[in-house]
């Protein structure tokens, strides 16, 4: 919550210089950090190691959780025997800490008949395939509020850090980590193009609307594609190939993808790879590796996307939270941005009002530590802090009151818990 604290030491600077104290804020959990997340590179591909090892540099992660794994980098598809291999001796080397994959390649893309991202966030399984026009096994992580999938659902969500250069990388590592606590305002295109078969996701537009026109510009469209658009956030639509993606400019955290059969082949798709989306400027994107044929279950959903996302989940969870049957589909982009895990301040006659897109209706438990920096962030966890509360209250958070309210004296850090969803209608 970076941004939220530089906000607000230009604020105390001005407005609470009196107190003597800078308050920071503490939300609840509603994502993934960079401690619950494994990179994966290549073992003896230069490209795929020093994109891992920039990544893991940008976002702290744990050098232990920097591994490499033996596939052969001119291959796109691994068969499930030396997959099984792998993962058997990656296995034994997680922790039960990580709740999440980032692979550091653009290929192999594909274990037998799943997708490499699926095989390596559920196990490779054939429930997970098809053969022909059917369904496949869903996962339980699917829409679920989890914010530790594998010790809840034994997942661990996995994306393609994948770029087809070491500059495209590192370019993708910087949107991403530039997208936290942005709290950006930008608009979502959703598109029903004249191609029927791949525009079945329409039918979730009208809620796309309803639901979240008051926090960005939604423009559903009867069209074939956009040109000339800025400050793009979403961009779901159905095409072989989408034109005019050089005349776009895309946020920091933008989502984009096509729904098509083949755009997860990421390196040699007849059709348009969703690699093409990265490029373009977009952070995370989606595609088949596999024949889906046109199962909305099988295609990013963008309400729940978009719910999930805007409600301060990272972007690997808010993509695969959105995708009920993810087997066949690959998850591409930088899995730790989280442009809405931020939160605002407002000063008012009374005290600091406290806006944050985590703080979604119900009961919360406000708790405050004094005598620390607010720049050291201590463990509020820890009991010998926690025997040196000084204040605690519950505010209830609505629709008509969408904000916590802390009234002088102001303490040095304050901790804001979910303890209840009742009685918010």
């Amino acid at each position: 919550m970076l941004a939220g604290l530089i906000f607000f030491l230009a604020f105390a600077s001005s407005q609470v210089r009196a107190n003597s104290v800078t308050p920071f804020f503490e939300l609840p959990k509603a994502g993934l950090s960079a401690s619950e997340l494994a990179v994966l590179y290549l073992d003896g591909d230069k490209q795929s190691e020093a994109i891992a090892r920039y990544y893991s540099a940008q976002r702290g992660i744990p050098a232990s959780q920097i591994i490499p794994v033996d596939f052969d980098p001119s291959q796109t598809v691994v068969s499930a025997g030396e997959f099984a291999v792998q993962k058997a001796i990656l296995d034994s080397r997680l922790g039960d800490n990580v709740q999440a994959l980032a692979l550091a390649w653009p290929q192999p893309y594909r274990v037998d008949c799943m997708s490499i991202s699926a095989a390596f966030a559920a196990g490779y399984d054939v429930a997970y395939c098809a053969t022909g026009c059917k369904k496949t096994r869903s996962v339980a992580y699917y829409h679920s509020g989890s914010t530790a999938p594998f010790t809840d659902f034994n997942i661990r969500p996995t994306m393609m850090l994948a770029a087809s250069s070491l500059a495209e990388g590192f370019s993708l590592v910087d949107r991403g980590v530039s997208a936290d606590d942005s709290l950006p305002i930008g608009s979502a295109f959703l598109l029903n193009t004249s191609d029927k078969n791949r525009s079945v996701r329409h039918v979730f537009f009208d809620e796309v609307k309803r639901a979240f026109d008051h926090q960005l510009d939604i423009q559903v469209l009867n069209r074939n594609a956009i040109k000339d658009q800025q400050d793009i956030l979403f961009y779901f639509t159905g095409a072989k190939s989408v034109s005019y993606l050089d005349s776009l400019s895309f946020l920091p955290g933008a989502m984009a993808d096509h729904l098509t059969s083949k755009g997860g082949q990421l390196t040699d798709s007849p059709q348009m790879s969703a690699l093409r989306w990265l490029e373009a400027g977009a952070t995370g994107s989606y595609g088949s590796a596999v024949e889906p044929c046109n199962f909305v279950q099988k295609f990013p959903n963008p309400v729940i996307a978009m719910w999930h996302y805007l409600s301060g989940a990272t972007l690997i969870e808010a993509y695969w939270k959105s995708v009920q049957m993810p087997g066949q589909g690959n998850f591409i982009g930088e899995p730790l941005a989280s442009p809405f895990n931020g939160y605002r301040l407002k000063k008012t006659t009374s005290g600091i009002r406290v806006y944050s897109p985590l703080l979604r209706r119900g009961l919360y438990r406000v708790t405050s530590v004094d005598g620390f920096s607010a720049l050291a962030l201590p463990d509020f966890g820890n009991n010998s802090l926690s025997k040196r509360a000084r204040y605690q209250q519950t505010q209830r958070v609505s629709n008509a009151r969408p904000y916590i309210e802390i009234r002088p004296p102001y303490r040095t850090r304050y901790r804001i818990e979910r303890i209840s969803t009742s009685g918010t209608h």
